[in-house]
């Protein structure tokens, strides 16, 4: 099995949100995560809520500092997981 680096994007959450600020980092670089867990915090006008991983990995670097605001689509982190076979 191949590992896959991947750009962990600011997902929209709500129908109309755009951007959000990242409070904190719930993984730093090279900590192991799974599937499930938190990695970031966010926070809107209306909501706070944490971006949970897809997959098991690790977090290879912060792509924004904390305290920043971030569009949606935007990298925000970078992790590495498994890839899987074609």
């Amino acid at each position: 099995m191949s590992v896959l680096r991947v750009r962990v994007k600011l997902p929209k959450i709500g129908m109309t949100m755009e951007e959000a600020t990242v409070v904190r980092f719930c993984r730093q670089p090279g900590e192991a995560f799974s599937k499930g867990d938190p990695l970031y915090e966010i926070e809107t006008e209306k909501i706070s809520e944490e971006v949970t991983a897809t997959d098991d990995g690790v977090m290879v670097e912060h792509a924004v500092p904390e305290g920043s605001d971030v569009r949606v689509g935007d990298a925000v982190c970078v992790v590495e997981i498994d890839g899987r076979p074609a």
